[in-house]
């Protein structure tokens, strides 16, 4: 690696960092109870009992580090499933594993588990409900020595459309109560009130984040093509089964605690391609920085635009992402023209 490589990617690392700062700053201060940025130390010092004390300990510091932690998970699982298809258009969603998610959370509260399992029913059929759909999309498409990466993508894809026909049918059949329940959860949102919960969700995104580097090398050679990345010395189908591994836990960890957050594993690691490069020793640590800060802000926006109401953050970023995308094909293709 050259002097000015490591330079250039260590500004874009410096600069991703300060990405998140700032946003978690305008995470803390932002809402319909706004708190000035120097303020802060004060009411952390000084405020114990005082109502902005608990706004930021118990009400924001927890959104801000759950978004963190689930945009991170989004962005790094999109550029790793973006790697091992060597497609940008693949998603955590496109190969329905938050379909899988979903289905199960809804089949959970249609079937009242939450009385039984408190509050890890709905993390709990949401992760079982992804780890089906990576069985089931591995299955179909394995073969000795190898894995068809076509058919698990055009697998994925109708396994999504079957989910969500499925969610669509429980809640046709579901009660006021419980379809505003699903309703709800499918739109997304940060407001989860279990400690465990928001700490499972980092340290299952850091851990992804550190066992994501093992495999950088071998998906800059997998960029070559599967033949080249063999003639290299990579394993291509363990590479893409143990790297699947990895993206499919983090997205059905992050769809069970925070419902369905569109786009974020698809627009965050697209751009970051763009802006720093292909290469994954920097575009996975550039995803998973850009795609906290992404989250963040967005919840902002979901907590500020109409305040005092609050709209689901799945939203925010469904309509930011698909319009920054569209606009993003739209100029690409008058490039070209």
């Amino acid at each position: 690696m050259t002097e000015n490589k490591k330079r250039k990617w260590a500004l874009a690392t410096a600069s991703l960092i300060g990405l998140v700062a700032i946003a978690s700053l305008i995470s803390l201060c932002a809402g319909s109870a706004g708190i000035h940025p120097a303020d802060i130390p004060g009411i952390l010092l000084k405020g114990h009992g005082t109502a902005e004390r608990s706004i930021l300990l118990d009400i924001r510091l927890p959104r801000l580090i759950l978004g963190l932690a689930v945009g991170g998970s989004l962005g790094l699982a999109g550029a790793l499933l973006q790697g091992i298809f060597r497609n940008p258009l693949v998603e955590p969603y496109t190969l329905g594993i938050s379909g899988g998610a979903s289905l199960g959370v809804c089949a959970n509260i249609i079937l009242n588990l939450h009385d039984t399992l408190g509050m890890l029913a709905y993390p709990a059929s949401g992760f079982m409900g992804a780890a089906a759909v990576v069985f089931l999309v591995y299955g179909l498409n394995r073969k000795p020595g190898a894995m068809k990466s076509g058919g698990m993508l055009l697998t994925g894809v109708m396994i999504s459309y079957v989910s969500s026909s499925a969610v669509m049918l429980l809640m046709a059949v579901s009660g006021n109560d419980d379809l505003r329940d699903i309703v709800f959860w499918i739109m997304g949102s940060l407001d989860e009130p279990s400690p465990f919960l928001i700490r499972a969700s980092v340290w299952v995104s850091l851990a992804g984040l550190a066992a994501s580097f093992f495999f950088c090398l071998d998906l800059n050679a997998l960029a070559l093509g599967e033949e080249e990345a063999e003639h290299l010395g990579v394993h291509a189908a363990r590479t893409r089964k143990r790297v699947f591994v990895i993206a499919s836990v983090m997205t059905g960890l992050s769809v069970s605690v925070a419902g369905v957050i569109m786009f974020a594993g698809l627009i965050v690691p697209h751009f970051m391609r763009i802006i720093i490069g292909s290469d994954h020793r920097i575009l996975l640590v550039g995803s998973f920085l850009a795609g906290a800060s992404f989250l963040a802000l967005c919840d902002v926006i979901a907590r500020t635009i109409i305040s005092p109401l609050e709209l689901p953050v799945g939203v925010i970023t469904g309509i930011i992402g698909g319009t920054v995308f569209i606009w993003a094909l739209y100029r690409k293709g008058s490039e070209m023209s």
